[in-house]
């Protein structure tokens, strides 16, 4: 794992000048990127990236963490795309967390490829220009005469070949090109980028060869388990740890006080064993006297509620006003009331959570964990034990799913507490009831609707009362409540720019749930919220949905509102992208029996305009089958791979689904009800949808990432369907709480 990481080469890069000024900010501007290497060293390594043998090999380094997105293969294949390489001569490595050498390393919002692409071309730009120049140097010809292809550089006079590797010493003694003077391909020539490339891992993962964070091995290692109070907020008081102690295979027992940050360290007990299954076998045994807390006071059905009470009750807090909402929907035509709500849900990544840890005796640090953020990671240690930055050495492990359960870091701090009590490296593994109980959970939420359309059909006004969930936290010394993340109604959320009259309230129920990302946050729900309404109001004022959408969205090109990350909401990719579905899956030219029917919806999202269309067929004892998603995106101007981009597509439809069917988690004196798959459940393929159809279309719009857009549209496109085949409309999630039988 360290093999591209010696002192003298990482101490030469960050004493760069140039070196130092692209790989601190990861910036284009100023001098492009790493300085060329050192004259003792053998290979060509114009930057961090990039390192290429005498032999000819090319190494290039992945440094964003691999959460099974395909980053660890669409982002280095944006380097040989420039630096002109042959996909099957490449090796991919995974950088450690290095922040200083690699810029930012995080996944986490679909930003991995916006915020590295340009950059990546670049990479790749300046190490072919250097080789190219090697080559014309050594010829003693014009540099315009030269080109490279494959892995070498042609004489296009006189077709004279150097392969790269008899260049390397040559080129590694040139100076690194400035941004401003690197020239990359013209897109129309790319012979990598837009092509089907299978995952790097590929091959080690169907042949189960040792990949994930799970699988870490070290010599002399014990194992871990960590057992925290159901409740939360609770901690251990006491436990039976002689008795654990004495058993086979068990090393120690201890208390963990913890701290008081729920998505920190939790207090605990912790086990530690010669083997992961002495552990478990020893923590059925356990037995602890928890203080639950104020927490053990908290369910569900007190949840749902509050929400009620709080629906009828003036003091919502206003997120967005405009216009006379009650004016004009006392002047509508007609006016439309519906109350949408979902649970809180677990990631349910098939990785639980785990991460191993070495405490030395220097007092460093060295953990190898299967994270989204380390960055985050790191601080979290630094900040609970008091360990500095420098002396935290983090391996970035590849992730067996994240859906944004892994930018939360309790696992890492857990696995940090016990090892600074053992004198050995030690792996933390959490079982399926951990990770489905002691998850960082998408919040539940609870939306009260009323809208009007006029006469015309058209929309007139719209109000959404949002009830949702917030944490208690201290914060610069005042106590105060935090939403959930993707649990706060942002003041930007259509239609709120599209209407002269509208009004967003707010009201948060407080709760002692750990609450965190969940893929596509807050777009994940409200898209199935929103366009689930707007279909309403297409029906009641007798509009077709699309022509009710069109119009909605206006012909304005930009929306000056910044929706997020400071992105203006561009309304032309969005009726592109509406168009260009429902012409792929034949919108409207379509007569469907009773029990068959489509629906349609879009959403903007991580910076991705989509729109979907769902077939469905719903059987007259309410079975559900999802015949056909078609799928229309707009992503900007390349795809970087096209079998990872399908893939992502078709994941987040089958995902989508799984989530609007099936899982929700019940909350009873203060602790989750559900512990497994048995009883939370998931698609299974049997209820796949039979068949997906993904369109994209290429925009002069920067790239931008996949993980996440493809998502939120998949639960309204469905659920409009539904009602189009059986006149029933899905307002409460799961799917299983909607009888769907029809007559």
């Amino acid at each position: 794992m360290n093999a591209l990481r010696s002192p003298s080469r990482r101490s030469f890069l960050r004493s760069s000048a140039i070196g130092g000024a692209f790989m601190l900010g990861m910036s284009a501007e100023g001098a492009l990127a790493a300085a060329a290497n050192a004259a003792s060293t053998p290979d060509f390594t114009p930057n961090a990236f990039i390192r290429i043998g005498r032999d000819g090999r090319v190494t290039l380094i992945s440094k964003q963490p691999e959460i099974g997105q395909g980053i660890k293969t669409s982002l280095p294949m944006v380097i040989a795309e420039q630096l002109e390489v042959d996909w099957k001569d490449v090796r991919i490595v995974q950088g450690d967390l290095d922040t200083a050498l690699y810029g930012p390393q995080g996944a986490g919002g679909s930003t991995s490829t916006p915020n590295n692409y340009e950059n990546f071309h670049r990479l790749g730009a300046a190490a072919r220009m250097m080789l190219v120049q090697a080559a014309a140097t050594a010829w003693g010809v014009p540099v315009a005469e030269c080109a490279a292809s494959k892995g070498a550089v042609v004489h296009t006079g006189t077709k004279r070949r150097l392969a790269y590797g008899a260049l390397v010493e040559a080129a590694a003694k040139l100076p690194v090109p400035e941004a401003k003077s690197v020239v990359l391909k013209d897109p129309a020539a790319y012979r990598l980028l837009g092509t089907r490339v299978g995952g790097v891992d590929n091959a080690a993962i169907v042949s189960g060869k040792p990949l994930f964070g799970i699988d870490v091995r070290l010599p002399g290692m014990l194992y871990a388990v960590y057992a925290k109070c159901p409740v939360f907020g609770g901690k251990p008081v006491k436990a039976n740890l002689d008795a654990i102690k004495a058993m086979p295979g068990v090393k120690d027992a201890f208390i963990v006080e913890g701290t008081s940050n729920l998505n920190g360290l939790r207090p605990g007990v912790a086990i530690v064993a010669t083997s992961t299954w002495a552990a478990l076998r020893a923590r059925r045994t356990l037995q602890v006297t928890w203080d639950e807390g104020d927490g053990a006071g908290h369910s569900w059905a007190d949840y749902t509620a509050q929400a009620q009470a709080a629906s009828k009750q003036a003091g919502a807090a206003t997120v967005r006003k405009d216009g006379d909402v009650p004016g004009a929907l006392g002047k509508a035509a007609k006016v439309v009331e519906a109350a949408y709500s979902y649970p809180f849900i677990s990631h349910a990544s098939m990785e639980p959570q785990n991460c191993t840890a070495w405490f030395k005796e220097d007092g460093a640090l060295e953990l190898w964990a299967p994270t989204q953020n380390p960055g985050s990671g790191q601080a979290l240690v630094t900040a609970t034990f008091g360990i500095p930055k420098e002396k935290i050495l983090l391996h970035i492990i590849r992730s067996g799913g994240g859906f944004g359960r892994r930018l939360s870091s309790d696992f890492i701090v857990e696995a940090t507490a016990i090892a600074k009590w053992v004198a050995a490296p030690v792996k933390l593994t959490w079982t399926r009831e951990d990770d489905l109980q002691h998850d960082h959970f998408r919040p539940g939420g609870f939306h009260f609707l009323r809208a009007g359309v006029d006469a015309a059909g058209k929309a007139v006004a719209w109000h959404n009362h949002f009830v949702s969930f917030a944490n208690r936290v201290e914060r610069e010394g005042k106590s105060v409540l935090q939403p959930g993340s993707g649990g706060n109604l942002s003041s930007d959320e259509f239609p709120g720019r599209w209407l002269e009259n509208c009004l967003f309230e707010q009201t948060m129920l407080e709760t002692r749930v750990p609450m965190g990302p969940w893929r596509a946050p807050g777009s994940c729900v409200f898209s199935w919220v929103l366009h689930s309404f707007i279909d309403e109001l297409a029906h009641a004022g007798g509009r077709d949905p699309l022509a009710f959408r069109l119009e909605l969205l206006g012909n304005k090109d930009l929306m000056p509102a910044s929706f997020e990350r400071g992105q203006a909401y561009d309304v032309a990719r969005m009726r592109n992208v509406l168009v260009e579905v429902a012409q792929r899956a034949g919108w409207g030219k379509k007569t469907f029996p009773r029990g068959q029917g489509q629906g349609i919806a879009f959403h903007f999202s991580h910076r991705g305009y989509v729109a979907q269309v769902a077939e469905v067929t719903v059987s007259r004892e309410g079975k559900l089958k999802v015949d056909r998603v078609v799928v229309a995106a707009d992503v900007g101007s390349q795809i970087v791979n096209l079998s990872g981009a399908e893939n992502q597509v078709e994941g987040s439809v089958i995902d989508g689904l799984s989530t609007m069917m099936f899982p929700e988690l019940n909350i009873e004196q203060g602790r989750i009800v559900q512990c497994n798959f048995h009883d939370y459940a998931l698609l299974r393929m049997p209820d796949s949808p039979t068949k997906i159809e993904t369109h994209f279309i290429k925009t002069d719009n920067p790239v931008t990432g996949l993980g996440e857009p493809a998502l939120p549209p998949l639960a309204p496109a469905v659920c409009n369907a539904i009602f189009a085949a059986t006149g029933k409309r899905v307002r409460q999630l799961p799917l299983s709480k909607t009888d769907l039988s029809w007559s």
